[in-house]
């Protein structure tokens, strides 16, 4: 039963990106928007999708997060016309910072070792 949720997931989360990418015009929604994850119920009632949107404004962030919430009917009946479930779920958008995060992270990480490399250079000349 887990992989079948696992598959269920992986193609709402893929069905969902392209929908979003061709689909929608709604000029709220930014020309870089992620779909990361979906995770589902088991009685595929209800599904949390988790949303990345590449924009330093948060406002613009928010933003995005609305207009997927109410285009969210329209995404479900077309996950419904392309995967063949017995119940489609009901799709929540949820903003997922972790790609920001991980860039943040790598930025601070590079910059601790760009300032341990320069004295150590000073002091060798």
């Amino acid at each position: 039963m887990k992989t079948r949720m696992i598959r269920i997931n992986d193609e709402i989360v893929r069905v969902t990106a392209e929908v979003i990418r061709s689909e929608l015009s709604d000029p709220r929604i930014g020309t870089v928007v992620s779909v990361l994850r979906a995770e589902t119920t088991t009685d595929l009632k209800y599904c949390k999708v988790y949303v990345s949107v590449l924009s330093s404004e948060e406002e613009q962030q928010k933003e995005t997060i609305d207009a997927l919430n109410k285009a969210s009917r329209f995404i479900r009946k077309r996950v419904a016309d392309i995967i063949n479930l017995r119940q489609t779920p009901e799709l929540t958008f949820i903003f997922d910072n972790s790609i920001e995060y991980g860039i943040r992270m790598r930025k601070l990480i590079e910059s601790v070792n760009t300032e341990k490399s320069t004295p150590e250079q000073n002091t060798r000349e």
